[in-house]
Order: C-alpha cells, then structure tokens, then sequence
C-alpha cells in the first residue's frame, strides 16, 4: 500500500497500552524519518487516549494534519470494564485504591437501574487526573502534588450504555457517548449510584465517528507494510 504522507494521510493506529497518545505519535514520526527518509514531516492525533486504554487513535499527517479538529466532535463508542467496590483518586489503575466498600449486596436489577440513569445527557466532573487545563496548568499537575483544585462540570451525552457481562465485583461494559465524555468519571459516578464504589479497571476505544478500531493497523504491522 502506497502512502503520501507529505500530502497527507489519516492513519488509524491500535494503541499499545501503557504508551501515550504521544508516544505513538512520536513513534510513527521518527520512523517516517529514520526509515524513510521523510525529514520533515507534520504528524498529529485527533483526540488523546489514556495511557492505561488501548484501541482506536487517529493520526492525521501533512496537510490533512488542518483537519483535526473536526474529528473532535465526533462520538465515541468505548468497551471495558468497572471494578464495584473499591475506588482510586484517578478512577482507574493509574492510582492505588484508597477505599473499599462492600459490593456482594448488588443486584443485577440495580445495575440496570443505574445503567438507564445514566443515559441521557447531563453534566458531569471531569477526573482531576485529566489534561483540562486550569490556571495556565494540566489538571493532573495539581492532581499528582496533592493541591486542591476545583474542575468545572461539563456536558456530555451518553446515547448508548449497555452492560455486556457481570463477573461480580467486575461489570463489562459498551458505552456510546459524545465528545468531552470521561469514561473514568463514568466509573466513579456508576460506584456511586450504587453506594459500593468502583473505579475502571479497562477500557478500549472502538469508534470514532465512522472509523472502527477493526480497521486500524497494529503499529508493527504497518511500519512493516511501509517497507515493503
């Protein structure tokens, strides 16, 4: 497969876990430099992934790198899964859990109360642990040297929320939702429905508007197609 980066292509891009949305970025671009001689070279993502998620990350290139804004309003649909009754400060595995409560009184009639409540659209508070910026400085900058900081409610529309299996005290879950949404402040507002706790123990993007995470590539698989 033939590409025109200079001109321009939008790449869809698995996400390795642990890596930033960054460190793809990072990546692919020094590839295109040392391995194919592309010494100058715009490269961007349309919309950050947590380091702890995997899946779906669009990465424009050249001159498309103009449109990456209008990817940012599109919807998103994620799959994961919500730990009951323990919670952590960032609401995932980023932190260590600071509470624990008892779950084994949950029904699954309750998790679908909740479920139905939770879809529509409303205002929601964005995790301290997030890039939103405050005073000139990333929240989670005030987040991880413990200082006090207030993060304004946002609005955002859940249009689809379905459980996909209960493991007790593990929920799997799918969920659609607009832009702004955080699926980690989703986990903590779902614990607290149920007065158990939880905090979000996975999660994977798999759409982005149109674009499907079963049509990204992995990055080995197309660094290696690029050479061929």
């Amino acid at each position: 497969m033939k590409f025109n980066f200079e001109e321009g292509e939008i790449l869809l891009i698995n996400k390795p876990y642990q890596w930033t949305s960054f460190d793809v970025v990072n990546n692919i671009r020094m590839f295109l430099r040392g391995g194919l001689g592309i010494k100058k070279i715009k490269i961007g993502h349309t919309g950050t992934l947590d380091p702890l998620a995997t899946g779906l990350l669009i990465l424009c290139t050249g001159k498309f790198t103009k449109q990456i804004e209008q990817f940012k309003d599109l919807d998103k649909e994620y799959t994961g899964t919500f730990t009951l009754g323990s919670t952590t400060p960032s609401f995932d595995l980023e932190t260590e859990v600071d509470t624990v409560h008892s779950w084994d009184h949950i029904t699954e009639q309750e998790i679908q109360n909740v479920v139905k409540s939770m879809t529509g659209t409303f205002s929601q508070v964005p995790p301290i642990y997030s890039a939103i910026k405050i005073k000139g400085k990333r929240a989670y900058d005030y987040a991880r040297k413990d200082q006090e900081v207030v993060v304004n409610p946002k609005q955002v529309t859940i249009s689809a929320f379905e459980i996909t299996g209960l493991r007790l005290p593990y929920v799997d879950f799918r969920v659609s939702v607009s832009k702004g949404t955080y699926i980690r402040a989703m986990a903590r507002d779902f614990g607290k429905a149920l007065h158990c706790g939880a905090h979000l123990n996975a999660l994977c993007r798999n759409r982005i508007g149109n674009y499907h995470l079963r049509d990204a590539y992995e990055l080995d698989d197309l660094k290696k197609s690029l050479l061929e």
